[in-house]
């Protein structure tokens, strides 16, 4: 039955039935089915009602680290990031949606395109639907989708803006944050040293507004960081109070990698010295320091305004 969900196993390869992959419109009202060869009848799944059913309570127990960390899965919930989890190939072990609280054509197109490619789907009555939410307002949509991390070894930089390195960031809500901008910025990911808080917290998602399937996240200790930039030779920029250059007045390289220390206590004298550039943001008023979300945002649009000035004003005498 398919209510006895193993979050453990990993779900179809995405193509299997000979699927069409396929990308969303941005026109939201249009929605482009796939076609699936010899789709087989889809048999009728009872509404689940109570919040003691075991499939309610796997979901729920989702909400911790611990049960994330066991089953490498997380939750995501709304039809926005849903349908960013499908279009980004993501792989998800389970839909479930409440068909009373869902109006949308669009979010039934993301079910259908699921279904279609062979994703258990597990209908909630709105009150159950209401025990796994972690949202005030219930749009009837979620998913549990199979977590990405990466190791350390596996990063090269490519062309795109570089990466950023956290150093035990403690606060799911400016993870999120710092995903999103990466995002907007054109990064290619994040790296997290040493004790961090978990990427997949709701608090994290919710922040992220869908960056975590377009961002790569990589683990690593910072002994593993130095090694692997001394290897590779990459410039790493790091940030700090104390740090004779202000963020503006430097010219970043592309890609860069910027380290960026922990909300506490910045970065540690073995961190600014495997530091190739430091730089620091001025402050003229009370406070002594920036959110770090916002400090990450300050000198990555930096980084990123040279890139583009560079793109569009190419430098005399060249091909362009």
């Amino acid at each position: 039955m398919r209510l006895a969900l193993n979050f453990n196993a990993r779900g179809a390869k995405r193509t299997a039935g000979g699927a069409e992959v396929r990308d969303w419109p941005d026109d939201r009202r249009r929605v482009e089915r796939l076609r699936v060869r010899n789709e087989p009848a889809r048999e009728e799944t009872p509404i689940i009602t109570s919040a003691a059913n075991p499939t309610v309570r796997r979901i729920r127990q989702l909400r911790t680290r611990k049960e994330r960390e066991r089953t490498g899965a997380y939750y995501v919930e709304g039809i926005r990031i849903v349908a960013q989890a499908v279009k980004s190939g993501a792989d998800v072990e389970l839909c479930a949606v409440s068909p009373q609280l869902l109006s949308s054509e669009y979010a039934w197109g993301v079910i259908e395109t699921l279904r279609s490619d062979g994703v258990p789907v597990v209908e909630l009555s709105p009150a159950a639907f209401g025990a796994i939410s972690f949202k005030e307002n219930l749009q009837g949509l979620g998913a549990v989708v199979r977590q990405r991390m990466e190791p350390l070894s596996e990063v090269e930089l490519g062309d795109t803006l570089g990466w950023v390195t956290l150093d035990a960031v403690g606060n799911p809500g400016n993870l999120g944050a710092i995903l999103r901008t990466c995002d907007a910025v054109g990064c290619e990911g994040v790296i997290l040293l040493g004790h961090t808080t978990d990427p997949y917290h709701p608090s994290a998602l919710r922040a992220g507004m869908g960056a975590h399937f377009a961002q790569r996240l990589v683990r690593a200790e910072f002994a593993e960081f130095a090694a692997w930039k001394r290897q590779h030779n990459f410039s790493v920029v790091g940030t700090s109070d104390a740090a004779e250059t202000e963020y503006r007045a430097v010219e970043y390289p592309i890609p860069v990698v910027l380290l960026m220390g922990s909300e506490r206590q910045g970065l540690s004298a073995e961190q600014q010295a495997v530091s190739d550039l430091l730089v620091r943001i001025p402050m003229v008023g009370t406070s002594d320091s920036l959110n770090l979300a916002v400090a990450t945002s300050v000198v990555l649009y930096e980084a990123f305004h040279q890139r583009r000035a560079a793109q569009l004003d190419p430098q005399p005498g060249s091909d362009a």
